[in-house]
């Protein structure tokens, strides 16, 4: 039997794109990847992540990554909440799989778990029986390993941003390096730059921060 899992990195971050992953072994493989000490990306180091990563796509039948960029995900929140984005793009993946899993494990940001599965099955134009459950990427093996995936990748994405704009941290709200980065970046182009997702409430706030610090000064 074909099993996948899927996670996603950079739900919540003020910086940088989602990436979803999903990853496919046969479910007599997955043993293996217990073994490896695969599990949920948050409980590993960035060292210990990026030795799996190679690994995990060698061992898997099939791996597959998407990102929606920070100003793609602006756009689509204009009409659609994030879990239905989210649902929408893992569906693209397990569409485009060359061999079609049995089952997929789905880490699941609805309040009501299996609504999440329901979501993604109005985007999958082939029949899979989904289980969505909340922590899946701790639970099952296979679920961590996409969580591995779409971290380094994403993770990649924001290095790549710092080499070109300056250090900008994780990306995440509570990264102090992250805020001082936006701040930095308004007060120098009073506008936020496209890898910034502008529909963030973080971001939105330091945005008419900066603007009422500029009136101010201006009359005074």
């Amino acid at each position: 039997m074909l099993i996948a899992g899927i996670d996603e990195a950079g739900r919540g971050p003020a910086i940088g794109p989602m990436v979803l992953a999903v990853a496919s072994i046969e479910k007599g493989d997955e043993e293996r990847l217990v073994e490896m000490g695969v599990t949920d990306s948050k409980l590993l180091s960035p060292a210990k992540r990026e030795a799996f990563y190679p690994q995990i796509k060698a061992l898997c039948r099939e791996t597959l990554s998407t990102q929606i960029a920070a100003q793609e995900i602006d756009e689509l929140r204009e009409r659609q909440s994030l879990n239905e984005i989210e649902a929408m793009r893992i569906g693209w993946l397990l569409n485009n799989l060359h061999v079609k899993p049995d089952v997929v494990y789905v880490d699941a940001p609805d309040v009501i778990q299996e609504n999440f599965g329901k979501r993604i099955e109005r985007y999958c134009d082939f029949s899979v029986k989904i289980v969505s459950e909340h922590k899946a990427d701790l639970n099952y093996p296979i679920c961590g390993a996409a969580s591995v995936i779409a971290k380094v990748e994403r993770d990649e994405e924001i290095k790549k941003l710092a080499k070109t704009y300056g250090e900008m941290g994780s990306g995440y709200p509570h990264d102090e390096v992250t805020i001082r980065f936006i701040k930095n970046w308004l007060q120098q182009n009073n506008k936020l730059p496209d890898f910034v997702r502008k529909s963030w409430d973080t971001n939105q706030r330091l945005l008419n921060e900066r603007f009422q610090k500029k009136l101010h000064s201006w009359k005074g």
